[in-house]
């Protein structure tokens, strides 16, 4: 049995003095991802004992960035997803095991008035075909802040927010081509009617306390991996970031 974790911490020193250890300490995964580090190399040396630790980085500073913190060492690592223009904002650590491949994503963001959606299109289909390309050789379990909300069962207000960023028809599409192409929705395959799940609110307006909020933040799965999972998990009362940590627990060896 694993258990895996994917948290966007919004700025990881930030979230270090807000309980980022403590949870990390409680949950003990054996399989941690992050997305928002907001770092540079050499800005931050954390002490995970028992933890092998991976790191990619925007070249732009205090922006983006994932990392990996793993119990079992992979078979191999790699940082992007081999296209120059879609790796310069590290949001993308593969990590290889013996029977299938880790991968932690931090999805771009379409931005305000759509600025960067057209840039986003391009992105979901390079990182599909990337997921695509990974399960010819083995299956795929991939975790991030994909920073879309795919029904409206996913968002506590869809009707006002039908344009905006992570709601757009564009976006949702591109969700639906990922199961489409096979891969699993983890918590929706487990909770198909769950209603007033999120792990992401605004700062503005206690979204949070009001429970106004966002599911954009995943587990999917290859196909050949369904009768491995156990659950899906969102911890919702975990604070540090405006997103909370989501977790999938599978049944399978390295």
């Amino acid at each position: 049995m694993k258990k895996l974790i994917s948290w966007n911490v919004n700025g990881l020193r930030a979230c270090l003095n807000k309980g980022f250890l403590d949870f990390f300490r409680e949950a003990d995964a054996d399989i941690f991802c992050i997305q928002e580090s907001k770092l540079q190399e050499g800005q931050i040396s954390l002490e995970l004992p028992g933890y092998h630790q991976y790191w990619n980085y925007a070249e732009k500073k205090g922006y983006s960035g994932t990392a990996v913190f793993t119990k079992e060492e992979p078979l191999s690592v790699s940082c992007g997803i081999g296209i120059e223009e879609h790796d310069r904002e590290g949001r993308v650590i593969t990590l290889e095991f013996d029977h299938y491949y880790i991968v932690t994503v931090y999805t771009p963001n379409s931005q305000d008035e759509l600025k960067r959606l057209s840039y986003r299109m391009e992105w979901e289909d390079a990182f599909l075909a990337y997921l695509k390309s990974l399960e010819e050789k083995k299956p795929v379990i991939f975790c991030g802040d994909l920073n879309v909300a795919h029904r409206e069962i996913d968002l506590k207000n869809p009707k006002t927010n039908r344009s905006n960023a992570g709601f757009t028809d564009e976006e949702r599409e591109k969700f639906t081509k990922l199961t489409e192409a096979g891969f699993i929705d983890t918590f929706r395959h487990f909770y198909p009617d769950l209603e007033g799940a999120y792990s992401w609110w605004s700062y503005r307006f206690h979204a949070r306390e009001r429970n106004t909020g966002w599911r954009i933040d995943y587990f999917l799965t290859s196909p050949s991996l369904e009768d491995s999972l156990v659950d899906a998990l969102i911890y919702k009362d975990v604070q540090g970031s405006d997103h909370c940590p989501v977790g999938l627990i599978i049944n399978m060896e390295n």
